[in-house]
């Protein structure tokens, strides 16, 4: 079992920043691959963004490409998600996830085994 918890969600202005993270219990996190979605009010969850293993492969959608950094460090069990330049569009629940067994791009929610509860971001005009 996996159990993920982000953190660092908020109120932002147009134009600033937040860094989300996403702590992993257990010993074998970097044998996951992560990923970051979002999901809108009235939307399906869309992809945002994925780490390979190591931390050498990141794969971004292109609404978020340019803007926004997935890292990890796997000595702290965590995955980041920097954001810069935020936009109202933006707004939505991020959520983190571990993808255990599949391709580490994937953008596709089944892809992914266990999800964290996620985290408010609120970007204001």
């Amino acid at each position: 079992q996996v159990q993920l918890v982000e953190s660092g969600g908020g109120l932002v202005q147009a134009g600033g920043s937040l860094r989300l993270s996403c702590a992993a219990s257990g010993p074998t996190f970097s044998t996951y691959n992560m990923g970051w979605f979002r999901q809108a009010p009235g939307k399906e969850r869309e992809f945002v963004a994925a780490i390979g293993r190591t931390g050498s492969r990141t794969y971004y959608a292109d609404s978020v490409k340019g803007r926004f950094t997935i890292s990890r460090d796997n000595a702290k069990n965590t995955v980041y998600l920097q954001m810069n330049s935020l936009k109202p569009e933006d707004t939505a629940v991020y959520y983190c996830a571990a993808n255990l067994f599949g391709y580490s791009g994937s953008a596709s929610p089944q892809s992914y085994n266990y999800w964290g509860q996620g985290t408010q971001v609120t970007v204001s005009s």
